[in-house]
């Protein structure tokens, strides 16, 4: 079968290799279309942990179950199915355990025509959704999810701040938040993706890049309950300011790096909460599931590439242009 594979550091290209098996406890989904996280580029650029080359990456992925392994329901055969990109997760709802994976490293991803997983990481691909949006699905509004409501514990009522509006993760807590009747504002270095999310139900957005932000946030609409972010680096002091008191701040990325300097005084006397969280557990992808069909929530595609391009979309995702998630077409 063909695979999308990365052969070492920064070498991403098609390759051809042995069809998926399945073994006991087991399922091959053959795929339809997955989507790129960011998870997949730092992998090609030997950023992540435990890396191995060559690899298969993908981590989200929608399809049609093929064959099961030995013992299995066989009645998943020939179904619709969206993939739970994380197993293992342990029996700590509050954090994942030592042995949690996320699929595409360590074990082959969705970057292929099809992929094994374990029959207890299928669940139905929602019937509102084509195969493109199931694909972005998963792991992005997973974390969204887990972000906003299991650790923030977002509530009616709260004034919600997505940074960095563009990503799969960030469009996805606006569409949640949105959908549970929040006020939900933005930030991003682009007016036209702050008018683009402005159209998807936020109020309005900042400019993170341009000095007197965070005044002019204070200014109207006022400090936030929740606020959500993936970035850290010097801009996470400016989200300490406009926090409200007793808000919670989270954070599922760092992709500008460690906040050179936090300053305590603020956190403490605000009592603020400042959460970190990663993807979700079984009961977070039951709820999102739930929440997704019941409100008839879309993830964003952005871009949509054929199989024989799909290396395409690790230079399109560096670059950072996209408004949503970068899908490969099967």
């Amino acid at each position: 079968m063909r695979a999308i594979r990365i052969e070492e550091i920064g070498k991403v290209g098609l390759a051809q290799v042995p069809d998926a098996v399945a073994r006991a406890g087991e399922a091959v989904v053959g795929l339809k279309a997955a989507a790129l996280n960011h998870r997949d580029l730092w992998i090609k650029q030997g950023k992540y942990a435990g890396l191995r080359y060559p690899c298969i990456p993908g981590s989200d992925g929608a399809g049609i179950v093929s064959s099961v392994g030995p013992g299995e329901d066989a009645s998943w055969v020939g179904r619709e199915v969206v993939i739970n990109p994380g197993s293992d997760w342990g029996g700590n709802p509050a954090a994942q355990g030592p042995d949690f994976k996320i699929l595409g490293l360590p074990h082959d991803g969705t970057l292929a025509d099809s992929v094994v997983v374990p029959v207890s990481r299928l669940a139905a691909k929602p019937a509102h959704l084509s195969w493109e949006e199931a694909a972005a699905l998963p792991l992005a509004m997973l974390t969204a999810w887990r972000s906003l409501l299991t650790r923030a514990q977002m509530g009616k009522g709260d004034r919600v701040l997505v940074t960095g509006v563009g990503g799969g993760v960030a469009l996805a807590a606006l569409k949640i938040a949105v959908a549970s009747g929040n006020e939900v504002w933005v930030t991003s270095s682009s007016d036209k993706k702050i008018r683009a999310a402005a159209a998807l139900g936020a109020k309005g957005g900042f400019r993170y890049d341009l000095d007197g932000w965070v005044e002019g946030a204070l200014r109207e609409p006022g400090p936030f309950q929740v606020i959500i972010d993936s970035a850290g680096g010097p801009g996470f002091a400016g989200l300490v300011d406009v926090a409200a008191p007793g808000g919670r701040i989270v954070f599922f990325g760092a992709t500008r790096g460690s906040a050179p300097e936090l300053i305590l005084r603020k956190v403490f006397w605000k009592q603020l909460s400042i959460l970190g969280s990663t993807m979700g557990n079984d009961a977070d992808w039951a709820a999102m599931t739930a929440f997704v069909g019941t409100h008839g929530i879309k993830p964003v595609v952005s871009d949509i590439l054929p199989f024989d391009r799909g290396a395409e979309g690790f230079d399109l995702m560096d670059r950072g242009g996209q408004f949503g998630k970068i899908v490969i077409r099967h």
